[in-house]
């Protein structure tokens, strides 16, 4: 299983590119850069492509934000400056960061999803890019759309990873993506709460791509005693800041995945704390069951049997959470509780 690393939104992106290179030296398989409402995650991904020779460099760039032809050039630079490095990863983000900070209207979601994922691989491949999708260009009749990506891309196929939560877009990522990225995951929510959207994607998947792979977050740490308490409580701090401030009340979808895992409860309270703006009280909500299922933490053989049920679902990539207390440390236990 490879690890990987998701870099903290709100670090100096300085402090970032530091973390970066010294993951790649630990022995962490991949980086990937947020972007939400601060620093763009295209300028770090260069940084560390010039600053590192082996890890992946991935983001999860929001589809509204950019247009498919411009996602497809950014990418493109990225393997290019980095040697055959980048990963792709596509989201919607959220309303709050799409509507309340671009501008952009939040509609046709799984339409500009679908768009993006066809753009991208047409122009990796230099074929003319004629695409029909969300947004119609005036132009004159018979012309359509029509381009051919002028350089040759380091790659003619990046990964793409869809990160999705809602069934609409599971179903589009094991039909078109290479990875799907839930954020948070558990064995019975990928053979019980997705397991439905899941299979209908796949019933659809071109027979030539590969098999999908499936990307877990958590905040990880193997041992006991402090540096296990930490780490729980910066699973609190995580699961209260998905659950309970990413989005409102009615359009959260890390909350409607947390509460379809069995915390239905739990996820109100957290919410109702969260956008009352107690963040305190939101984190206290959290509760020690919630940590035990999203998270993983616990002594060499318990993590060991978490991983495998993992990778028995399909997970191929644990993501370190960006509150993981010490993601250099978490890189060498997991690495350890594996051999």
């Amino acid at each position: 299983m490879k690890i990987a690393l998701t870099l903290n939104h709100m670090a100096n992106p300085r402090d970032s590119l530091a973390l970066a290179v010294a993951f790649e030296a630990v022995g962490g398989d991949e980086v990937w850069v947020p972007e939400t409402w601060g620093f763009d995650a295209p300028s770090l991904m260069g940084a560390i492509a010039a600053r590192t020779t082996r890890i992946g460099i991935g983001a999860v760039l929001p589809v509204y934000s950019r247009s498919p032809a411009l996602i497809a050039q950014t990418a493109a630079g990225v393997d290019a400056i980095s040697g055959g490095r980048a990963l792709l990863g596509l989201g919607t983000s959220g309303h709050q960061v799409i509507e309340g900070w671009h501008g952009v209207a939040f509609r046709r979601p799984l339409a500009e999803l679908r768009e993006a994922v066809t753009v991208c691989r047409t122009a990796w491949r230099r074929d003319l890019l004629e695409v029909d999708g969300p947004r119609p260009i005036p132009l004159p009749v018979g012309t359509g759309r029509a381009l051919r990506l002028i350089t040759r891309p380091e790659r003619p196929n990046i990964p793409i990873t869809l990160a999705a939560l809602a069934p609409g877009g599971v179903r589009l990522a094991a039909e078109v993506a290479d990875r799907w990225w839930p954020l948070f995951v558990t064995p019975d929510a990928i053979d019980g709460l997705w397991a439905e959207p899941l299979a209908q994607g796949r019933a659809l998947r071109e027979p030539s791509l590969a098999p999908l792979e499936v990307m877990a977050s958590s905040v990880a740490w193997v041992g006991t005693g402090a540096g296990a308490d930490e780490a729980r409580a910066a699973a609190r701090r995580e699961i209260a800041f998905y659950v309970g401030s990413m989005g409102s009340r009615q359009r959260n979808y890390y909350a409607s995945a947390v509460a379809g895992m069995g915390f239905a409860a739990e996820v109100d309270a957290i919410q109702s704390a969260a956008l009352g703006g107690d963040r305190r009280r939101a984190e206290a909500l959290v509760r020690p069951s919630m940590v035990e299922s999203l998270a993983l933490i616990g002594d060499a053989a318990h993590v060991r049997e978490r991983l495998a049920a993992l990778g028995d679902c399909g997970v191929t990539t644990l993501c370190l959470g960006p509150n993981t207390p010490d993601p250099l440390e978490a890189v060498a236990g997991i690495r350890g509780s594996l051999v």
